[in-house]
């Protein structure tokens, strides 16, 4: 096998690694998620205004994520359920570690709106 080919094996390995991995965390997030969807969990769409009006998850609040740090004593009870969400997971995932960091207590990064409503 020749050097090349190795590298492409182990990049090939990785990617594989990594999917494997994602799929079995986003399964676990799924399981978390329901649970605190049926506690009541407010839905924050993080996305920007635009993308939120082309359609969004039922009962979710738009706070884009560049208003989120002026409009986090809106959010209520920092123990309270949270679920953020965007299109991709990026910005969302931004969001949780704000929102923890803000001291919120219970938060989950719900992904993308498909990802919520396959639950």
């Amino acid at each position: 096998m020749t050097q090349q080919q190795l590298i492409i094996l182990i990049v090939v390995g990785l990617f594989l690694a990594f999917t494997l991995y994602r799929r079995i965390k986003l399964g676990g997030n799924k399981v978390k998620l329901k649970e605190m969807l049926q506690q009541g969990a407010k839905i924050i769409d993080v996305r920007s205004r635009g993308e939120f009006s082309t359609g969004h998850f039922a009962g979710a609040v738009n706070i884009p994520l560049d208003e989120l740090q002026g409009k986090v004593n809106t959010l209520g009870d920092k123990d309270k359920p949270l679920i953020v969400y965007c299109a991709s997971g990026g910005r969302s995932g931004s969001a949780q570690r704000f929102l923890q960091a803000a001291g919120f207590t219970n938060v989950e990064n719900g992904v993308n709106q498909g990802h919520l409503q396959s639950l």
